[in-house]
Formats: structure tokens, C-alpha cells, sequence
């Protein structure tokens, strides 16, 4: 059960759900988990095919516009649907809503990336037939991706047809009523061409107005010979026809290819076909085991064992799964805030990279972590364009929400007001440093953006009473927007600006050629970073000392309580059924806020305003975004609520599994996905990255037998068992290293394990 997930039954209340949790993808090509067959003509299915960072530009409307405000946004598209296979018994076509449905069970296979469907049905006139459906999206061929059916006879058939068909004619989901996804512009694709060549079926089509293109080249195969061929083109549409006596088995493969303009020179379709020419002797099980063999690897090194609790087992296992399926593996691309499962958020990249999402590839796959750095560093161009969009005369703001770089936030409250991604994005740049002992891309990718994120904040920012503040901005929490001297905010541009220096001043010594170099490019004078020391060391971060809590902002504790407890059910997500005003004006957070702050970057303070901050602000959470949950539960481990850290950790693990937030159906949460693992790993394994080294502090939850996790630190693999009252830490690879138990220093050589006692969580200041 824990390397899979089942369905055993067909419910029309769970089609949209279903097919974001059986959606399969490698980060370039993701195909949300529709029926082959099709449904019923009223059945709401959001039909579904995606490739990572494709997309067009569509015009934002405002009632009324004002400066700076964003003319256009990016959207990811739905493209080519190459998922339909129809099959037909004597001329009564299969449905699994037409007949009897004798058995039925599906599956998703995350062990070894594919996915199945069995059918055991009897039509309407009682033919009687099992079909296996087998799909696979190849994470080592990146544009393939791989359909098998097998039709099985049970009663006398004379004929077997199966239709096999291309649509290039799509359009992408909307629904008015939900902000999170597009209310417009659900057609955004031009057929350019659709024709046959040496059998091969192939389609292309260009968005409206960036001129992208992509091609889906479709190739059919069936494992008899005594057939019937035929195929037409219409309506944008190409569909293949075979037709074959039903006295015995058949096996249908159809291989399907999809590439874009992005990523490829034009003729498309000639590369295409002759990728086709390549693979045109492979059959599903040949994908099937290059499939297995990347994932053994990735299991390897990234799987997180869980002893005593089946359930959350397999909820870190789907979720890691997912990641992989969805996160990006060239520097084109990134991870969207629903991966490629759905077009919720229109397939755009958020600050739920670097902090959520970011950290699981750091320790366990830093070249993709790289990778995502890359693409940050790829649209630093726009991102400057864009500060100086906002009134700033230097450095760069990263857009809230994008695919290529421009801004697609039309909301600036919860939008551009989010001046935080900045720090987001330099925290985990240093993160990616400290892990990796990467000097090179420090010298160059690093400084440039730690450089040109420092500049903005002294601009964004200003000294008032020898203390810098930073003034119009919106935290984390999106139900509290336009505050003076957001915690998080200012705390996290006051690392981001120290490290700045600290980059400045290792570079001046190690390699001042480098830095000279560097400062002539970005015009960067020695003044420059004299100030940024001075507005991270007067940085003003709000206290409250009656309370002795960190205030979210200036005014947060002036406002009215929300009663949570009075509201009913029904109002919640409480974005949903409120205007905005409304939550602006009372103290309650819509996700962690403070919270993360301190634990980010828990060095900044003392224990007792963790904790406190913690109790006042856990009272007035939503967490209506499914980005809290996991924070709270990292931070109560690390106060030692146990209950509350294991609760908190269940609810994160199976969000999707469990459709806790009720809109799985728009695409997997990503980030909260993320947070699973970071709640094992930073929550109950107690793991923070200081420049000191790494250091655990870890405690089993009463739950669970045994929990064992590897990561990777600088070249090297580490295994970390954790069991009732102790801990054994293994060297798996690389040279001895030094890491940190509960404080204190302690060493690793390889092969050799090391054992330690754990005990309550202790608030330790590194």
C-alpha cells in the first residue's frame, strides 16, 4: 500500500480529484489522470496536458489601471490531447457508465512510475470483456509519453475496434466564482497543422501571442496482425481505426512524443518523427524498465521510511513522488504552486520554491536545486526591469507570480506588495551555499542576485529614528495586507542584506578580481554596501514586550480578534466568503507568518518569544493555505508539543490524498507537499543548515517504531535512523565530516555509525 495509491470504485464526485492525484509527469510533460474512453457528456473533467514553462500572454483587465500595475499575464496552457482510446464490441462502445462494472481498480505505482487501470465490464447486451490501461510519462526520455491497452474477451466478441485519437482543437478550465484559477482567455491555441506521415500522426500548434509552438507526434502499434487499418483527419482532430476479430487478446501501444519551441529549433514535427524512428521498437515494458531504474535511484537516496504508521507513509511517499513528477530539470523552468497536475494558478512559479519546495531538492537532489537557482538567476533581467516598474532607481524585484519573469499578479495587495520573495529567493541561494560549498556559483550567480536584492531593499526601505524600516509591503499572510514593518519581511531582508556583505567581503579577499569585475558590470560602488550593513544592523523588527511576542507588523495587535470559534464551517477559506477589507481590518492570519519567520531563521531571537509568538498566533490562524500547516507542525517540535507537531504533520501529509482543502481537483498543493518532508526532516529530525555545519535535534513521534531519511551535505550522503530515545547517524558516502547532535560537535567517518540519545526538544541558539 505505501508504494502506491488505489481506487476501487467509480464515483462521479471523484473525477476531478482523481485526476490530479493519478496525474503523471517528469517536470517537462505532465498528463493530468483522465479516462482513455472519455466520460459522459454533463461529467465536469478538466481534460489535461501540460508542458513545464509553456505558455501565452493574456491581457490583464482593470476596472481602472494605475501606474505600474502589470499589462499582461503568462498562463500556462493546456496543449495537444493525445490521452483518447475508444474501443467497441460489436459495435457497442465500452463506458464505464453504460453497462456493469463487474470490478474495477486503479492505481498509481510510485515505485515504479506508471500507472494502471482494470476494468472488468459487461456491456449492455452482455458481451464481457477485462481491459488493462497502462500509461507512463518517461522521466528518461523527457517527451515521451506511453499508452498500453490490453483487451481481454471473456464471452464470444466477432469484432474488437479501437479508435485512437489526436485533438489538437483544446481549450484550458475556468471557473469564475474561484480566484485561484483563470476566469477568462480559456482558448489560447492556434492549429497550425495536423497530417499523417509514414504513420505517424502528428499535430502542431502555436499560441495566440507569443508564437510558441508545440507538436504531439502519435504512433500506434498492435501486437496482432489479422487487422483492419484505417484513419482520417477532421476537425482539427486525427483519428486511427482498428478493427480485428474479438476470438482472442489484443494489445494495443500507442507512443506519443510532445515537444515545443522553447526547448527546440522550428520543424518540430521532422524532430518529432524522428525521435519516433528511435523508440519505434520499444514497447511499454521496455519504458517501463528505464522508468524503474531512474526511480530505484531516486528512491535510494530520497525515500523517508516511516515504521508504525502506514497511512503517513505512504502520504511522504505520493508526495515526494509528485515533486519529482513536477519540478522542473533544466534552467528554462521551475516548479509551478501545482506542479504539472492542474492549471490552478495558471501554472505559475511562487515563493513556494524557495521555501517550501526548494529545501526537499537541496538535501537530496542539489543538482535540481541548482537548477531552480538557475532559473531564479535566468530572469534577473526582468526582474530589475521590473523594480524600476516599481519606482526604484537600482537593484531587481523578482515578480509574485510568473512562468518567464513578468509580473502576473493583477492583485498588488496579495500580489507585487509581497516585496519578501526577494529575501525568499537570496535565503535560498545561501541555503544552496552552505550545503554545497559551491565557490564557483557564489562568485558568480550568488553575488550577483544577493547584490541586486540588497539594493532594493535600501530602496524600498528607509532609516527613521537610527532604525531602518520598510514600509507598504504584505507578509506571508494574505489576510493582512499594505503593513508597515511586516516581521517576516523585515527579519528576512535583514538576513538578506548581512549575507550580502558577507559575500561582498569573502569575494574582496579571496578573489578581488572577481569582485572588481562584478562591481564594473552592476555599477556597484563600495558605499553601496556600507549601507546595507547599517540597515540590517538598525533593521527595526517589531516586539511586543507586554506580550513578549515578535508582531507581525506595526499595527497587527490594534486590530479586532476574529473569533474563529463563532465562525461557521461553511465560511471557510474565509478569502472566499469575505471582501478583503474585512480581513484587514481584524488579527487573523491566513497561513504561518511570524511563525516562519522564526523558523527560518530562528536565530534572531530567544526561546521565549518563539514560543509565546507561537501560542498567540496559532489561536488566530486559518490556515485556509495549505503552506501552514507544516510550519506549525516544524515549529512545535521544536517547542516540544508533540500532539500538536505529529497533528499538524498528519494533515500536511495526506492534504491531497484526503482532499483536505476541497480543491485537489485544480492541481496537487505543491509546496504543502514539500512541507511533508520538511516536517520530518526540520520538525521531527530537528535539522537546520548554519554556517557551522548541519545540526539535528531529533525526536521520534510517540506514534511511530522508526524513522530513517538520507541526505546530502557537500559531496557527502548521511543516514539518519531514529528510533525511541536514540538516534544512529551513517556516513553512506564521501569524506568524514562533522555535523551537530543536540548542539554539540560531534564526528562522522564513512561506514561507521554513530550513536546518540535524543531527548526532549531543548531550544538551542547556534
Amino acid at each position: 500500500m505505501s508504494w502506491s495509491i488505489e481506487s476501487k470504485e467509480v464515483n462521479h464526485n471523484d473525477f476531478l480529484t482523481e485526476e490530479s492525484l493519478f496525474f503523471l509527469g517528469n517536470g517537462y510533460l505532465g498528463v493530468r489522470g483522465n479516462f482513455e474512453e472519455g466520460y459522459q457528456e454533463n461529467d465536469k473533467t478538466i481534460r489535461g496536458t501540460y508542458i513545464n514553462a509553456f505558455y501565452d500572454e493574456v491581457e490583464i483587465k482593470y476596472g481602472e489601471k494605475l501606474y505600474g500595475f502589470p499589462n499582461t499575464q503568462q498562463k500556462m496552457l493546456n496543449i495537444i490531447d493525445s490521452q483518447s482510446v475508444q474501443i467497441w464490441l460489436d459495435g457497442e462502445k465500452f463506458s464505464l457508465f453504460q453497462g456493469e462494472v463487474l470490478d474495477y481498480q486503479r492505481m498509481l505505482r510510485m515505485d515504479k512510475g506508471y500507472s494502471e487501470r482494470m476494468v472488468h465490464w459487461k456491456s449492455p447486451k452482455g458481451r464481457e470483456i477485462k481491459i488493462w490501461f497502462k500509461r507512463l510519462v518517461s522521466f528518461v526520455r523527457k517527451e515521451v509519453f506511453v499508452q498500453e491497452v490490453k483487451v481481454e474477451p471473456l464471452t464470444e466478441i466477432k469484432e474488437i475496434s479501437i479508435n485512437s485519437v489526436l485533438d489538437s482543437d483544446v481549450a484550458n478550465f475556468s471557473d469564475p466564482d474561484d480566484p485561484r484559477l483563470a476566469s477568462a482567455h480559456e482558448k489560447l491555441l492556434s492549429v497550425k497543422d495536423v497530417y499523417e506521415k509514414s504513420g505517424c500522426q502528428i499535430a502542431i500548434a502555436e499560441t495566440l501571442e507569443t508564437k510558441l509552438s508545440v507538436c504531439c507526434a502519435s504512433r500506434t502499434f498492435l501486437d496482432r496482425e489479422d487487422y483492419e487499418y484505417s484513419h482520417k483527419i477532421k476537425d482539427k482532430k486525427i483519428e486511427e481505426s482498428y478493427s480485428l476479430s474479438g476470438n482472442k487478446n489484443v494489445t494495443f501501444t500507442k507512443h506519443n512524443i510532445y515537444m515545443d519551441s522553447l526547448r527546440y529549433n522550428e520543424n518540430l514535427g521532422d524532430q518529432a518523427f524522428n525521435l519516433h524512428q528511435g523508440i519505434a521498437d520499444d514497447r511499454f515494458e521496455d519504458f517501463l524498465k528505464e522508468q524503474i531504474q531512474y526511480l530505484d535511484d531516486f528512491w535510494k537516496t530520497s525515500d523517508i521510511r516511516i515504521e508504525g504508521d502506514t497511512k503517513l507513509q505512504q502520504g511522504i511517499r505520493f508526495n515526494m513522488f509528485h515533486l519529482l513528477q513536477s519540478v522542473g530539470k533544466d534552467s528554462m523552468s521551475n516548479i509551478s504552486a501545482k506542479g504539472l497536475s492542474g492549471e490552478g494558478y495558471e501554472g505559475h512559479y511562487f515563493w513556494d520554491t524557495e521555501i517550501y519546495m526548494f529545501p526537499v531538492f537541496l538535501m537530496t537532489n542539489p543538482q535540481i536545486a541548482k537548477n531552480l537557482l538557475l532559473h531564479r538567476y535566468s530572469i534577473l533581467d526582468k526582474a530589475r526591469q521590473r523594480a524600476k516598474e516599481m519606482g526604484h532607481q537600482k537593484g531587481a524585484l523578482f515578480p509574485w507570480r510568473t512562468i518567464t519573469g513578468g509580473e502576473s499578479s493583477a492583485f498588488f495587495p496579495a500580489g507585487t506588495a509581497q516585496y519578501h520573495i526577494n529575501a525568499d529567493i537570496a535565503y535560498s541561494y545561501v541555503q544552496y551555499y552552505l550545503v554545497s560549498k559551491d565557490e564557483e556559483f557564489m562568485k558568480k550567480e550568488m553575488a550577483e542576485v544577493m547584490f541586486e536584492t540588497a539594493r532594493l531593499w535600501l530602496d524600498a526601505g528607509h532609516f527613521y529614528k537610527e532604525q531602518f524600516r520598510i514600509n507598504s509591503v504584505t507578509g506571508p499572510d494574505e489576510y493582512t495586507c499594505i503593513v508597515n514593518n511586516n516581521y517576516y519581511t523585515n527579519v528576512m531582508a535583514k538576513y538578506n542584506l548581512l549575507w550580502a556583505v558577507k559575500v561582498y567581503n569573502r569575494l574582496n579577499s579571496d578573489d578581488p578580481e572577481s569582485l572588481s569585475s562584478l562591481m564594473k558590470e552592476l555599477n556597484l560602488k563600495e558605499q553601496e554596501v556600507c549601507e546595507w550593513e547599517k540597515a540590517a544592523e538598525t533593521m527595526f523588527l517589531p516586539h511586543n514586550e507586554e506580550l513578549k511576542i515578535d508582531e507581525q507588523d506595526d499595527t497587527f495587535l490594534t486590530k479586532e480578534l476574529w473569533d474563529l470559534s463563532s465562525t461557521p464551517k461553511e465560511k471557510f477559506p474565509l478569502l472566499l466568503n469575505y471582501h478583503p477589507l474585512v480581513l484587514y481590518r481584524h488579527q487573523v492570519c491566513k497561513q504561518a507568518d511570524t511563525v516562519l519567520a522564526h523558523f527560518l531563521l530562528e536565530d534572531f531571537t530567544d526561546r521565549e518569544t518563539i514560543e509565546n509568538s507561537y501560542n498567540y498566533y496559532e489561536k488566530i490562524t486559518t490556515h485556509d493555505s495549505s503552506l501552514s500547516y507544516c510550519v506549525f507542525s516544524i515549529m512545535a517540535s521544536k517547542l516540544g508539543y508533540r500532539d500538536k507537531a505529529y497533528n499538524y504533520f498528519s494533515k500536511t501529509s495526506r492534504l491531497d490524498l484526503e482532499n483536505i482543502h476541497g480543491n485537489t481537483k485544480d492541481g496537487l498543493h505543491m509546496a504543502n507537499m514539500g512541507g511533508t518532508w520538511m516536517g520530518i526532516v526540520y520538525g521531527f529530525a530537528g535539522l537546520r543548515i548554519k554556517e557551522a555545519g548541519i545540526h539535528f535535534s531529533p525526536i521520534l513521534p510517540e506514534e511511530w517504531d522508526a524513522l530513517e531519511f538520507n541526505i546530502t551535505y557537500d559531496k557527502r550522503l548521511i543516514n539518519v535512523y531514529l528510533t525511541k530515545g536514540k538516534v544512529t547517524y551513517t556516513l553512506k558516502a564521501g569524506q568524514g565530516v562533522n555535523i551537530f547532535h543536540q548542539g554539540i560537535e560531534t564526528s562522522l567517518e564513512l561506514g561507521i555509525p554513530k550513536e546518540k540519545e535524543t531527548e526532549s526538544p531543548i531550544y538551542t541558539s547556534y
